[in-house]
């Protein structure tokens, strides 16, 4: 795919183009602004005060005239102009992409008690239906955008809804939030969810095994096996299309399957300045789960608490098993992982993209264009915006009920109290040695929550970790070169507290980015139990989209001209010029 530039008659006009009278020598005047003005002023303040300052020694004497001198191919009104051009040719190039649509899973219209629809922290009876009223409140909230009636949906407990408004928000730069789009989700019947649930029921059971064990781990070989037989899994397999302890809770772009399960950009050490970096994190103590009871389920559903708290180890350790990444995710700060993911890149010397202006230079070096802080700041910059995107997709489109959800379903169900829910689950899933080896360990079918809260108060589908996490793998691809070969590769111990040489296949920029994609959004999702992958798979190519939206924007306020191509999730290359 090649990003389309944006058309030649609406780029905003250059010193060569803009249509503004030039003085009559022909060229631009290089634009002298007294400083005598701005001095006069400050001196008559000074005056105000006491006099305490003359006014000629600022000057240098009586004779003397200070000016600032200004240079460059635009005066101040040409450059006020070109920078209105600029930013009503991007308007208008957005403006001018095709509205999209936007299609859901009709679950929603399906079924009577709105099973499928996210509706936690609502009032609910005690089966978990969504009492009416505080549906109708909830909806109506979202159908007027009116911050009045968000004050007054009506509310089971203490918790709060996150930030729904944030859906409504715009954005100055890139696509409107609400003009990308992603496939539907896939529907609480069908197999699709049923093998997203068996994953997560197996991720759930391996949560404390290290996942360089799986090779080894009855569980972990049970697991696959079953994956591998289910027609609705979407995850990745072998070149033998087979499901093996190897491609367990990994995604499917080039390279993840490549080397260790986590990306060398969540272990290698680094620096944030002159501030050592060691990449151990702080993790629970293993062995506790939540939400395994049907009383507490319920607590949370209605915005309430188990009354449980976290235990954390008090031992840092490099993340090596389910239990670690869900602990990360649980308080990582929005792009928290992909700029540590920019310091290991720029630590380890990984050249930049060779579409780089700067690549070959003699005489000068980027900074910030297409150097060290506009790497930096710009994924923050499509960390906020992409989250502006999916917040419009979570609350105003989908509504995609919890993994904890269906998981209630199917204990209702399996216990025989399945006239007390309009849902309806594939046998998939309600016949898996998933869900029967987790009522060996909990005594219920409940999906077991690595977090007392269980998810969090927004709807599942897409994530924002994983839409964040598209939109700065995207940036770090445009910076730098995805083929460059990561020099002394590394693995985790089993128990966390060190790390030793990777000895395998090369692990390039280009995978480790696509496999911390995958780390990330998992961690949060799929290991936690409050994410389905499709989740994660959709919300990855949501923000790469955004991110791509904001890249050919920027491309025209770049001074230097460059063409960058990077390779996308699917394998497939953008290329960003101006």
């Amino acid at each position: 795919m090649k990003i389309e530039e944006i058309p030649q008659n609406t780029l905003p006009k250059s010193a060569d183009n803009l249509d503004i009278p030039k003085p009559e020598t022909g060229k631009y005047d290089i634009s002298r602004r007294s400083f005598l003005t701005r001095v006069g002023t400050v001196a008559t303040v000074a005056a105000t005060a006491g006099a305490l300052v003359p006014l000629e020694p600022l000057l240098g004497g009586k004779e003397s005239v200070a000016e600032a001198v200004e240079i460059g191919p635009l005066d101040d009104t040409a450059r006020a102009d070109a920078s209105f051009n600029y930013r009503v040719a991007i308007a208008t190039s957005e403006r001018a992409n095709p509205i999209v649509a936007h299609p859901c899973n009709g679950d929603e219209a399906l079924y009577a008690d709105k099973c499928a629809t996210f509706t936690k922290t609502l009032v609910h009876d005690s089966f978990g239906r969504v009492d009416a009223s505080s549906y109708n409140s909830f909806i109506n909230a979202l159908t007027t955008g009116n911050p009045t009636d968000f004050n007054n949906i009506i509310v089971g407990g203490t918790r709060h809804l996150v930030g729904p408004q944030g859906g409504l928000a715009f954005d100055p730069e890139g696509g409107d939030s609400h003009n990308f789009t992603t496939n539907p989700a896939p529907t609480m019947a069908g197999a699709q969810l049923a093998a997203e649930m068996v994953e997560m029921y197996w991720a759930s059971l391996l949560r404390d095994v290290p996942f360089t064990n799986y090779a080894s781990n009855h569980v972990a070989q049970e697991a696959a096996a079953e994956l591998n037989l289910l027609p609705g899994y979407v995850g990745p397999r072998n070149g033998s299309n087979q499901v093996t302890t190897n491609e367990l809770f990994r995604g499917g772009f080039p390279g993840e399957t490549v080397g260790p399960y986590v990306s060398q950009l969540m272990w290698i050490p680094t620096n944030f300045g002159n501030q050592p970096l060691s990449q151990r994190f702080i993790t629970f103590h293993p062995g506790i789960d939540y939400m395994t009871d049907f009383p507490a389920w319920l607590a949370v559903q209605n915005g309430g608490n188990t009354g449980q708290s976290l235990i954390n180890d008090p031992t840092p350790r490099y993340i090596r098993n389910g239990r670690d990444f869900s602990a990360w995710t649980h308080v990582d700060v929005l792009y928290q992982g992909y700029f540590v993911a920019f310091l290991v890149l720029a630590g380890m010397g990984a050249p930049v993209n060779p579409g780089n202006p700067y690549v070959g230079s003699t005489t000068q070096d980027g900074f910030g264009t297409f150097g060290g802080p506009d790497f930096a700041a710009t994924i923050g910059e499509v960390a906020t915006r992409a989250l502006k995107a999916v917040w419009f997709q979570k609350w105003f489109v989908h509504r995609r009920a919890r993994p904890e959800v269906p998981g209630a379903i199917a204990h209702l169900i399996k216990t025989g109290q399945g006239s007390k829910t309009d849902g309806t689950l594939s046998n998939d899933l309600l016949n898996s040695q998933a869900l029967a080896a987790s009522w060996n360990h909990n005594s219920s079918y409940l999906l077991s929550q690595a977090f007392p809260e269980g998810s969090p108060a927004h709807p599942s589908f897409p994530t924002g970790h994983g839409t964040v996490g598209g939109a700065c793998i995207t940036i770090l691809k445009f910076f730098f070169d995805g083929n460059f070969v990561i020099p002394h590769p590394v693995v985790a111990s089993p128990n966390g507290t060190t790390l030793t040489p990777f000895v395998g296949p090369p692990l390039t920029v280009q995978g480790e980015l696509n496999k911390l994609a995958h780390n990330i959004t998992f961690g949060h999702g799929i290991h936690p139990a409050i994410h389905y992958r499709s989740d994660s798979d959709e919300s990855l190519l949501l923000g790469e989209a955004v991110a791509l939206s904001i890249l050919q924007d920027k491309a025209a306020a770049y001074n230097e001209k460059f063409s960058v191509t990077l390779t996308k999730f699917d394998g497939t290359t953008a290329t960003i010029s101006n």
